[in-house]
């Protein structure tokens, strides 16, 4: 689910389109915190796309917490 690079780190291979993956992907990490309220996006409240270690990217997110 995620690609590993030295410019960019850990980004989501699923875009910000995939709601099941992002899901999924944060159901199984130790380091998922929701992020504040008013930066809640997704329907699922446990997903990467909610997490406050995300940042976003033109095509996707980043991972700071795994960074």
């Amino acid at each position: 689910m995620w690609f590993v690079n030295r410019k960019e780190g850990r980004v989501f291979l699923h875009g910000k389109d995939d709601p099941v993956a992002a899901a999924d992907a944060a159901a199984a990490c130790a380091g998922f915190r929701p992020d504040a309220e008013e930066e809640i996006v997704a329907d699922e409240p446990v997903s990467c796309y909610n997490c406050r270690y995300r940042r976003w990217s033109a095509d996707s997110l980043t991972c700071q917490k795994h960074a």
